[in-house]
């Protein structure tokens, strides 16, 4: 992967994250760099879910597969935040 890859991996991510965090009502236990890797991790996945379904590329912005990456990364902040509170609880 080269360098353009990565940074935009990184921008895309931090898009994905804040929007997911954004998404979830109330506080969220986790912070900036955590926010940025589940933003990265659920725009992978809803990308490669988008493909499963047919609705990756279309004509224009692909509204669809915005919205499963932001839907997997409210997901995986509730959940890690969840984790998070849960272990701080302990």
């Amino acid at each position: 992967m080269e360098i353009s890859g990565l940074i935009s991996a990184l921008v895309i991510g931090i898009v994905i994250g804040v929007l997911g965090r954004l998404a979830v009502p109330g506080r969220q236990h986790i912070g900036v760099l955590w926010t940025i890797l589940v933003g990265i991790v659920a725009a992978l996945l809803g990308s490669a879910l988008a493909g499963a379904l047919g609705v990756r590329d279309t004509n224009g912005v692909d509204w669809v597969e915005w919205l499963i990456q932001i839907a997997l990364a409210a997901l995986g902040v509730v959940a890690l935040s969840r984790t998070k509170v849960a272990r701080v609880r302990h």
